[in-house]
């Protein structure tokens, strides 16, 4: 039996309804925090169009299916293999159905047509080589304001597929967007076709690298102007974000893909660009659309460096949140974790981001190995991130395991399907993380409310959202469980008499203000949320949300 202890008492916990009626407790006011997102790989979820395949292209460099196998048979591949927006289209409801209200693909951008033929080969389990890749990732554009013909179907292009999600299923669109590079540019035995070329939304060629090195390019060559003369990633090339020309060029492309019913941004690589840029290029987005919502890939385990991004001097754009990643990674691939270490990262008092309400949570993308956790492991990190504070980001297949452990080019980005969609409908990860996420999806405290922590420690979290705000007041207590068997819980801090519902079962339980407690048993590998709607009746508790409205 575990017991949240109470720092007042009776007498104490009484306040008056004059106390609280014109207070406002909440974490953050924006708009998308209010959503989950889930995270394709465009190519690599499903194919709904064969048509758009486009199998025999690149002749000597084709691009369609190219795999790389490793010793013991495992299986990687970097060609593309025929996911598009009718495969992803046709799968919106599956999406909602889990709990998510937006999708973040990877970025749609016209790529060079062929492989690469410079650089250093790729092979089964390499990093940081090019060679024999294709741009199936959408990584390497050579028209910012172009779709690939990979992806669109007859009469189903971005706008149509915006408005369609939308629509259809209430599902927003996150569009990838990147700044410090293009495709590759040089180490080609002979100049490949597209590759280190930037075309204008007309298609006239506005910059190209002609297979030089940086170092080689002429400065005073207008085809030239819009690259650094320095080297940045690989063979890629580095964009000139000093160069007006690309400032324009690339801004006035993020407002296209706006005006196509893009609802947010995810920015790649935000840290290699300075953050002039980012200041230039929010402020003209955000001059047009207010409130636009904008999250950064900073690939940075320092919460310090992380939130420089989140500063209005820098654009205020929010960052995915790696210092949670490494958190969430460490606690729930070893089950004889503790969840005391996940409460560093939070910064809920005194932290160094601008809002930690408003960054998106996660514990594994493209980019890294897949989350090498249980079963159990993944329903209790998923139970974890729909609860706690952030916007919960979740790559596909994760909700069946898909390929876990697996990092980069040794399955991380293998191709899901949909015959793998109708398997993971039956998966128990799916089955957990479709009651959290709708339960997250129904109540706005669990979305933007303050978070109270009561206890982390061993198995066993315990915590409050709560959000006061526009007529809202709601208490949330949420009860987590990651070992193998039930725990125990009297959770009297903070307690507020009423009548406290499950949202998780048909229990509802009245609190008496003779008896603040609630006693209640919390299975192994799963969550109990509690909600109280009305006024905060607990002096202490108002005390410290005020704490927190003051220092978060």
């Amino acid at each position: 039996m575990s017991s949240c202890q109470p720092e007042n008492n009776i007498k104490n916990n009484k306040i008056s309804r004059e106390n609280t009626a014109a207070t406002e407790f909440y974490g953050t006011k924006h708009p998308f925090a209010k959503e989950a997102v889930y995270f394709v790989m465009t190519d690599r979820f499903v194919d709904g169009d064969p048509s758009n395949n486009q199998m025999q292209q690149g002749e000597e460099w084709p691009t369609f299916d190219i795999p790389l196998t490793g010793e013991n048979g495992e299986s990687a591949n970097v060609g593309y293999l025929g996911g598009d927006l009718k495969g992803v289209l046709d799968n919106g409801q599956y999406i909602s159905d889990m709990g998510f209200t937006a999708v973040w693909l990877t970025p749609i951008l016209d790529n060079p047509d062929q492989a690469f033929s410079g650089g250093d080969p790729i092979e089964f389990g390499g990093a940081f080589k090019d060679g024999g890749k294709t741009g199936y990732h959408g990584y390497w554009a050579n028209n910012f304001y172009q779709i690939d013909e990979h992806y669109p179907s007859v009469n189903l292009g971005y706008k149509e597929y915006t408005q369609q999600m939308r629509q259809r299923f209430s599902l927003k669109s996150v569009f990838d967007i990147v700044a410090n590079h293009g495709s590759p540019s040089f180490d080609m035995p002979i100049d490949q076709p597209k590759f280190g070329e930037l075309y204008d939304i007309e298609g006239n060629l506005v910059a190209d690298h002609q297979n030089l090195r940086p170092e080689e390019l002429d400065v005073n060559n207008p085809l030239h102007k819009m690259f650094h003369t320095t080297p940045d990633i690989m063979q890629l090339s580095n964009l000139n974000d000093r160069s007006p020309a690309l400032q324009e060029y690339l801004i006035n492309s993020y407002l296209y893909w706006i005006e196509q019913g893009a609802d947010a941004f995810r920015i790649d690589t935000i840290k290699h660009v300075p953050h002039a840029f980012w200041r230039l290029m929010s402020d003209k987005v955000r001059a047009k659309h207010p409130d636009f919502f904008m999250f950064g890939e900073s690939f940075n385990h320092d919460a310090n460096f992380l939130a420089q991004h989140t500063l209005p001097k820098n654009g205020g754009i929010s960052v995915l949140d790696f210092v949670g990643k490494s958190a969430l990674v460490e606690t729930f691939e070893n089950p004889e974790s503790d969840y005391g270490k996940l409460a560093y990262y939070l910064h809920l008092t005194h932290g160094p981001y601008v809002n930690p309400y408003e960054l998106t949570t996660f514990y594994d993308n493209h980019d890294m190995p897949r989350l090498n956790a249980t079963d159990e492991g993944f329903i209790d990190v998923h139970n974890w991130l729909f609860t706690s504070r952030g916007i919960p980001v979740i790559y596909q297949g994760s909700e069946m395991a898909f390929m876990r452990g697996k990092s980069e080019h040794m399955g991380n980005r293998n191709y899901f399907g949909q015959d793998n969609i109708e398997l993971a409908k039956k998966h128990k990860i799916h089955e957990a993380l479709s009651k959290i996420a709708r339960v997250r999806k129904n109540i706005q405290a669990l979305q933007s409310g303050l978070q109270v922590n009561i206890e982390l420690a061993g198995n066993k979290a315990a915590f409050y959202r709560v959000l006061v705000l526009n007529g809202i007041s709601q208490t949330v207590l949420v009860l987590l469980n990651k070992g193998d068997h039930h725990a125990d819980f009297n959770v009297n801090k903070y307690m507020q008499e009423g009548n406290w519902i499950s949202q998780m079962s048909d229990d509802e339980i009245t609190i008496n203000q003779s008896n603040l407690q609630l006693n209640t048993q919390v299975a192994a590998h799963s969550v109990a949320v509690w909600l109280r709607e009305g006024e905060i009746s607990n002096a202490l508790l108002v005390e410290e949300l005020q704490r927190l409205m003051k220092n978060k």
